[in-house]
């Protein structure tokens, strides 16, 4: 993944996407690669429609933590910039990923700031009718394994905020807490009440 990765960042304008190449074609991993492994990173971001930042200016944290406070882990998850289509807008142009890491790669000269994410979809083409939120799920490959990718920090747009589709005809555990609802249930409503901000690009 890290090679797909870095083929990624060195050509950008291939004509043929990594996943369609052999691994042979990927830059190859030397002995004196060097990797860091990082429990969170800074977003820093302009949200003229909260006038409670310094003129729209906010600044928050995301993590991927193995342990939280001296507690369970925490993984976040996140708004991604969308490249396949420039001219979309809101959610269209943003997709969603929980973060499973933050780390830094360095490749020749080069250091590269990544994350490895667990991507998430859309399970429709138009929001809840009943809430006007957008649902999302998380992606598995054909094994059940997680669908996973590595992205450079700079394509994070914000955090992002998912509240559980709880189901009608099942009970929810009371033992369940926060830290495990993203692992226990199977949609996510995106909440775009979460602030200001949220509301004015998830629409």
């Amino acid at each position: 993944m890290i090679q797909c990765f870095l083929y990624d960042q060195l050509y950008p304008d291939a004509k043929i996407p990594s996943y369609q190449l052999e691994t042979t074609a990927y830059p190859n991993l030397y002995e004196g690669l060097r990797i860091s492994i990082f429990y969170s990173a800074a977003a820093t971001f302009r949200a003229p429609s909260d006038i409670s930042g310094i003129t729209g200016m906010h600044l928050e944290y995301i993590r991927a933590t193995p342990s939280w406070r001296q507690g369970p882990p925490r993984y976040d998850c996140i708004f991604v910039n969308s490249a396949d289509d420039t001219k979309a807008e809101g959610v269209h142009h943003l997709e969603i990923g929980r973060v499973m890491a933050f780390f830094s790669v360095v490749h020749g000269d080069e250091e590269y700031q990544c994350a490895l994410i667990h991507w998430f979809s859309r399970s429709d083409t138009e929001p809840d009718e009943d809430t006007g939120l957008w649902v999302v799920e998380p992606d598995f490959e054909d094994d059940g394994n997680p669908f996973l990718a590595i992205i450079h920090v700079d394509s994070i747009f914000r955090a992002a905020h998912l509240l559980p589709v709880y189901q009608t005809n099942q009970f929810t555990s009371r033992s369940l807490t926060m830290h495990e609802t993203l692992d226990t249930f199977k949609q996510f409503y995106v909440n775009k009440f979460v602030d200001y901000h949220a509301f004015a690009i998830v629409f």
